[in-house]
């Protein structure tokens, strides 16, 4: 069976599995330069990306569309060319404890000039899916617990089983948009106008807070606060809890939170107050994630979470976790954000025929690179692994390109800017063309097997999705991707691995005897992965950019290296 899905909001994505296996999912901001975040606004671009991959609209044997906001039912308005249409999907939260895979049955899904039967799951059904059904312990047959915390909801706990999966409880009464709404009222990111939403001011706090210290006086006040107007039995927190279903009052209701705890934190530094916040809410997660297991000892199986919603992007809570040893395993994949509700649409579809059975899925399976014409002034070279690698030691960062992207926000090594960690330097260097603040930290991308004594714990993370702490005696060797608190996202990677940037370190750690590079994604701001070498020369901040076996450089730059070898020794 061949399913199509699609999530038509921000991050917009349209994913193909065919009988069980992901074909490819490409994401609306890695196409021609995109904004972040790009919603799909014309049906085309669905129409598109199948005839990319020699599909047409009649190949496909079910639509699924990603639901959305809405209690009972969800609305979609856009454009099938320059028609307009509206389609119903599924709410938000699905209806009943064991209605998951409940689906609203649409029509008028206009592909082309010929409309469409779809279904529509929950979006939050499309986490569960997306995390169980990629996970390891689907393909062992295994149960898991599975958190969803994205903005708009409070942390949902379920348990999944290979015939059905089903709601558990709510661990607490907080919007996973509470951590971003923090920022707007404290910090770099603190604005008055809070009607505007920047999905990315979370990640940039995750690295922030590293400035601050943890002041336990300021998480007492959060503790106060939190459950006088959103836990207690007051009839405040019971509006609150019973409004969860409006964002707006939601919203409203956590600005006014943070309204309340300015004036009794009074002249607090700010940094202070957003890393005790974070640890705030990072012990109410470990908490009552111990308390909901107790309550439910009796479910069978083994301890093995999942984790998806935007939240499951926040590397120090995912480690948290871990750390509790609460769990057996814990899994998170690489879009547990809305970059894999497309993936989870089709994983519901496929759920609800056959169970929640494994996907066979590869992370490098976004747009291929696009065939281009390369501005005139770079000029192009072969350039071998060993040769890149000679380049990269003499501490020149790299635009790297090879494949099909990479899924999710992280760039892997299919759409990276890659550079030597070696220089304290470096860090800056990268953050000033990325126009990033100078607080961000760029990850290492390490081989797997050295990645241990370079890091702790530095286990296998293949996706970045934990956080690591540098060894000391590597601190001063790789200070580029050392982060303020000696931690470091990491990506490890296997030497065995057939991925070019595997090679690319087994020829770096030849020459200098380093096995990692510093890895940040390849994009302009604001913006998607390049699509190509063209958008890359023509972005310019980076002077070398390798694609597929050939290294285009600045024209300027090879003319000064020829002008310096002719000079006398």
């Amino acid at each position: 069976m061949r399913i199509c899905g699609i999530k038509l909001t921000h991050d917009g994505s349209i994913a193909v599995v065919d009988d069980g296996r992901l074909v490819f999912c490409t994401e609306q901001e890695k196409r021609g330069n995109s904004p972040r975040y790009q919603t799909i606004d014309n049906l085309d671009a669905i129409v598109a990306s199948l005839a990319e991959h020699g599909l047409d609209p009649q190949d496909i044997d079910q639509f699924v569309i990603d639901g959305w906001d809405g209690e009972v039912e969800s609305c979609f308005r856009v454009l099938s060319g320059l028609v307009p249409i509206a389609l119903k999907g599924a709410p938000y939260v699905e209806r009943r404890a064991e209605g998951l895979l409940d689906a609203n049955e649409g029509f008028g899904l206009i592909l082309g000039s010929k409309a469409f039967s779809y279904r529509s799951y929950p979006h939050v059904t499309g986490h569960v899916a997306s995390a169980y059904c990629t996970s390891p312990f689907a393909h062992a047959d295994q149960p898991a617990f599975c958190l969803v915390w994205d903005g708009s909801i409070f942390p949902r706990l379920y348990y999944v089983e290979r015939q059905e999966a089903r709601f558990i409880e709510c661990l607490f009464p907080i919007l996973g948009h509470a951590y971003a709404a923090a920022g707007h009222h404290f910090g770099p990111y603190r604005q008055a106008n809070r009607t505007s939403w920047d999905l990315g001011v979370a990640g940039k706090l995750m690295a922030y807070i590293a400035l601050g210290s943890v002041d336990e006086s300021i998480v007492a006040v959060f503790q106060d606060l939190y459950a006088k107007r959103f836990a207690a039995d007051t009839e405040q927190a019971r509006r609150y809890r019973a409004d969860i279903y409006d964002a707006e009052s939601s919203l409203r209701a956590m600005h006014d939170f943070f309204d309340a705890c300015t004036i009794r934190l009074g002249s607090k530094r700010p940094e202070d107050v957003l890393a005790s916040f974070h640890v705030f809410l990072e012990r109410l997660l470990v908490q009552e994630i111990a308390l909901v297991l107790v309550r439910h000892s009796s479910l069978p199986g083994a301890r093995n979470l999942c984790i998806a919603g935007g939240c499951g992007l926040n590397i120090k809570w995912n480690s948290a976790l871990r750390a509790t040893g609460l769990f057996d395993h814990v899994w998170v994949p690489p879009f547990p954000n809305d970059s894999g509700s497309a993936i989870g649409a089709a994983c519901s579809a496929m759920a609800a025929e056959k169970g929640f059975v494994p996907l066979e899925w590869s992370i490098y399976s976004g747009p291929a690179l696009q065939d281009c014409e390369i501005p005139k002034e770079w000029w192009a070279q072969p350039c071998s692994m060993r040769e890149l690698a000679a380049i990269l030691a003499t501490n020149k960062p790299v635009i790297f390109l090879t494949g099909r992207a990479e899924l999710g926000p992280r760039a892997l090594g299919g759409r990276s800017i890659l550079a030597a960690a070696t220089s304290p330097a470096m860090k800056d260097h990268l953050n000033d063309i990325k126009q990033r603040e100078h607080f961000r930290p760029v990850a290492p991308i390490c081989l797997e097997d050295r990645a241990p004594a370079i890091f702790s714990p530095g286990t296998p993370d293949p996706y970045m999705l934990f956080d690591h702490q540098t060894r000391e005696e590597w601190r001063e060797r790789i200070p580029a991707v050392v982060h303020l608190d000696g931690s470091a996202r990491l990506q490890t990677i296997p030497r065995t691995s057939q991925h070019k940037v595997a090679e690319l370190l087994v020829e770096y750690e030849r020459i200098t005897g380093i096995p990692l590079l510093c890895n940040t994604s390849a994009n302009q701001h604001g913006r998607g992965f390049f699509p190509d070498a063209a958008a890359a020369c023509d972005w310019g901040r980076v002077d070398h950019v390798w694609c597929d076996g050939v290294l285009w450089t600045k024209t300027a730059v090879t003319e000064r290296s020829s002008a310096e070898q002719l000079l006398p020794a």
